[in-house]
């Protein structure tokens, strides 16, 4: 039986992916962005009309957002009416297919403005004073990788590696990351592979203005490495071992610094945040893409989308 698409839009319920869309339609720098990829796109003088840049760049979002793949990406324009409005694709328009998807992705691969994408949304909100200069909390995080060997070579991924957390083992990459103490927003990401030592990279995470610093007690030492930034005060947790031993019923000294950690504990706090928001608001929990080259750039923008997310309250606030 066929049905007419009338659009009466009957149904008074604002479901929570509309909600969310609405709120990124008005928070995301959509001109900046556009204005910033621009120059790696082609103006496609021949051949097909090609598809506006903003709903290329909407429509890339949508997959980092919801975790679609290219194939799926082009179903939900067909089964989900949400998707094709927040992309502005009419309902009996030409829908860009996983070619399309897929070409627009290996543009933005090869030119990489993924920094730059941070960088815009980063100046965002440090010209909303929500991203300040002050103090800074590191972390890394496990991201699992296809452990498959069903591929031309029979290998698992070279460039991903095991680490051990715990008792257990976890094959990947880490995701490193320098968000700012006060407000918990990313300013610095990296991607390595799994066993890649937290303290290596930790120099690396701060921006170089801060004078404070807060991590775990993987960065023991940071601070006498080669690659120290001189200003930056680490406050690195004790180590938990020598924290269980702390006797603070009986010694004064030991329960003053027991105190001590859980201050530095609940400022250290806020950089798990932007790992909830990209793991489980954006569902990203296992790499789509193998090696260390594409990897690292879906992080720099997952990150950037995370703090748009993050802060989307404030941000709306000062729109009115």
């Amino acid at each position: 039986m066929k049905q007419a698409a009338l659009d009466l839009k009957l149904s008074v319920k604002k479901t929570r992916k509309r909600e969310f869309l609405e709120q990124m339609e008005r928070v995301v720098p959509w001109a900046a962005l556009v204005a910033l990829i621009a120059p790696y796109c082609p103006e496609g003088h021949t051949g097909r009309p090609p598809f506006a840049l903003e709903t290329m760049l909407r429509v890339h979002f949508l997959q980092q957002w919801f975790s679609l793949s290219d194939p799926a990406m082009e179903e939900a324009f067909f089964d989900v009416p949400l998707h094709r409005e927040f992309a502005r694709l009419d309902e009996f328009s030409r829908m860009p297919d996983e070619s399309t998807i897929l070409r627009f992705r290996h543009r933005l691969e090869k030119y990489k403005p993924a920094d730059a994408i941070l960088a815009t949304v980063n100046d965002l909100l440090r010209k909303q004073g929500l991203l300040l200069k002050r103090g800074s909390a590191v972390d890394a995080t496990l991201i699992a990788a296809p452990s498959s060997t069903k591929n031309k070579e029979g290998k698992r991924d070279p460039e991903m590696h095991s680490s051990k957390k715990g008792n257990q083992w976890h094959f990947g990459m880490k995701a490193h990351i320098g968000v700012d103490a006060d407000s918990g927003l990313v300013h610095t990401v990296r991607g390595t592979a799994g066993h890649v030592a937290d303290v290596n990279e930790g120099n690396g995470l701060l921006h170089g203005e801060e004078t404070v610093v807060f991590a775990d007690s993987g960065y023991q030492c940071a601070d006498k490495r080669p690659d120290a930034k001189p200003n930056a005060q680490w406050h690195v947790a004790m180590r938990p071992g020598k924290r269980k031993k702390l006797d603070k019923a009986n010694s004064p000294i030991d329960a003053l610094m027991d105190k001590i950690e859980k201050c530095k504990a609940s400022i250290r706090a806020k950089v798990e945040h932007p790992f909830r928001v990209v793991k489980r608001q954006f569902g990203f929990a296992k790499l789509r893409y193998r090696g260390l080259k594409k990897n690292p750039l879906q992080l720099k923008t997952l990150f950037a989308l995370s703090n748009l997310w993050m802060a989307r309250h404030q941000l709306l606030a000062a729109q009115g």
